[in-house]
Formats: structure tokens, C-alpha cells, sequence
């Protein structure tokens, strides 16, 4: 880092201090092919979800490797959203990948089997670039060659041109379709910095403290370096987004912010979170709309009791 400190650079849009402080999460939820490699899986299996709880898949899609083109990954997000008494949602990170180079339809067929294996209630994908490709599998049926499971298909729960795309009928409307323009970007990037300066954005734990935890799990000493790696990458993603965040650039125009790339630097990781917080933004503003609905409702049925003489 040339002796320079995290965040130090002007024109960064966030700083390392306000997001390196939710690093709170000790284990992830591991998909099952990983957490399988322990002898002890209770800390790192998918849970069942809580009462209240949601859950979204978020993906920033790319179809070439990073060898031709070094900004370009795909990056995956399990957020888990927990309601809080105050009638909002934590947002706790338990899960992110990254991968480079694979084509539509494997990409497709991951995003699809890691919706159903964490039982998540929403996809959000970004469809104004490569993401299209992707969506378009999900919408239909999507097959596993290897295991010969059939995923059934999903509908879109945001936008009636994408819904009706989706022919099977009575399909979930499980997709959350992004069409990023300036001042949808703009939101996603001030809602983003405003969860992290709140703490309602909650991250795992330093790749170091991770590994100090997976090794106090039964059957990780036993593992290869390969298979420790595994486990211990979600840790290292982490610290790779916030290395991605904290190097962004941002101007500000006519009310709205720009976040931009320098060269060398990707932003797949910190658009993937991005979508997945404003999503659960807007997935809480309904509910606390309703809420408030209700109470309204019953103010206006109160009624005085009777006098009686």
C-alpha cells in the first residue's frame, strides 16, 4: 500500500474506519458443498430463517475473465435481513462469492441453486448489461446437468415486461429487476454509506479472526490448504470489498453522486451489495408504510364509552 492508510486519497466516497467497523459476523453460512468439509457444520450451516426474516441473493454479473479484462468479476451477496423492534431490518452479510470467466448459463444455474439452497425470498440483478443474459435463464426452468434437478422457473415481482416473460404459471415472483440509471445509482450509493455509518450493515469478522474461528471448528485441522481456502474465501471477499470501497471515486452533479472506477480498481462487489441494501430499503419502507397504515386505522374507530345513567 506504499505506507499509505486505507481511505486516504481524496475523492472516496467511503472511508475504512466507518465500514471496517461492522466487521462483526464470526461465522458465515456456508453453502452445503463447503460447510460439508467440516466435521462440525452447527456454526457454519444455513440456519432456518426467523420470524420476519428475509433473505436476498444480490449478483453483479460479468461473462469475461479477469486476464483480458481486469475490471470485470461476478459477485454474489447473501444479505440476511432481521427486523429490529424499532420495525427495520439489520442487515447481516453471511455470504459473498466472486467468480470470473464463466459462461450464462453456469452463472445462471449458481445463482438459481444458491436461492433455494439459503431459501431466499428475492433475486436482484442488474439487467441493463450482461445481467440480461442471466435473468432471462431464471425465467425459465433451469436444469442441473450433474444432478439432473430441475429448478423451477421465476417470475419478477418489479416489472411487468419481465414478468410476463415468465410463462410458467404461478412461478415465484422472486426476481428484483435493476435498470441502473444516474439517480438510481446515486440513491444506492448515499443509502449504502448511510448503513454503514448507522451499523445496519453488519460484515464478517477479518479473514485473520476467521481463521482463528475455523480453527476452533471439529475436522478443520484435518483439511488440505484447498479446502481451508474454501472455507476461509467469504472472509477474504469481504476484505476484498472493502479494499473495493474504499478506493472508489465519486464526483457530485445537480444533486446526484457519480461512483466511479479508477483504473485497475473493480466495483462489481460494491454494486452487488449496493442493489441488495436499496432493496431492502425499499422492502422495509413498505413495512413500516403499513404499520403506520394500521395504526392510523384504528385511531379512526375509537369511540368513546357510553354514559350511562
Amino acid at each position: 500500500m506504499e505506507c499509505l492508510w486505507f481511505g486516504d486519497t481524496d475523492g472516496t466516497f467511503f472511508d475504512f474506519d466507518t465500514v471496517s467497523k461492522n466487521r462483526k459476523i464470526q461465522y458465515p453460512m456456508l453453502p452445503d458443498d463447503i460447510a460439508a468439509k467440516l466435521t462440525d457444520t452447527k456454526k457454519v450451516r444455513i440456519l432456518p430463517k426467523q420470524n420476519g426474516e428475509k433473505r436476498i441473493l444480490s449478483v453483479d454479473l460479468a461473462l469475461m475473465a479477469s486476464t483480458k479484462n481486469k475490471n470485470d468479476a461476478s459477485a454474489i451477496f447473501i444479505n440476511q435481513l432481521l427486523p429490529t423492534k424499532a420495525g427495520r431490518y439489520m442487515n447481516n452479510i453471511i455470504y459473498t462469492e466472486s467468480s470470473e470467466g464463466a459462461h450464462t448459463a453456469d452463472q445462471a444455474l449458481r445463482v438459481r441453486k444458491l436461492y433455494e439452497m439459503y431459501s431466499c425470498d428475492y433475486i436482484v440483478i442488474d439487467v441493463k448489461g450482461v445481467g440480461f443474459g442471466v435473468a432471462d435463464s431464471l425465467v425459465r426452468d433451469i436444469n442441473d446437468p450433474d444432478t439432473g434437478e430441475v429448478y423451477p422457473a421465476l417470475s419478477c415481482c418489479n416489472n411487468a415486461e419481465w414478468a410476463a416473460r415468465c410463462t410458467t404459471h404461478g412461478a415465484d415472483k422472486a426476481l428484483w429487476v435493476v435498470n441502473a440509471t444516474d439517480k438510481f445509482n446515486s440513491e444506492c450509493a448515499i443509502l449504502l454509506r448511510d448503513g454503514f455509518r448507522s451499523g445496519r450493515i453488519r460484515l464478517l469478522v477479518t479473514e485473520y479472526d476467521g481463521e482463528a474461528s475455523l480453527s476452533s471448528l471439529k475436522g478443520y485441522g484435518s483439511l488440505d490448504a484447498s479446502d481451508k481456502l474454501a472455507l476461509q474465501m467469504p472472509y477474504i471477499n469481504t476484505t476484498l470489498l472493502i479494499n473495493e470501497l474504499i478506493n472508489l471515486q465519486h464526483d457530485e452533479s445537480s444533486g446526484l453522486v457519480k461512483i466511479y472506477r479508477k483504473n485497475g480498481i473493480r466495483k462489481d462487489r460494491y454494486s452487488s451489495l449496493s442493489y441488495s441494501y436499496w432493496v431492502a430499503c425499499q422492502l422495509e419502507s413498505k413495512i413500516r408504510k403499513k404499520n403506520n397504515f394500521t395504526s392510523d386505522s384504528d385511531k379512526v374507530f375509537m369511540f368513546r364509552a357510553p354514559k350511562i345513567k
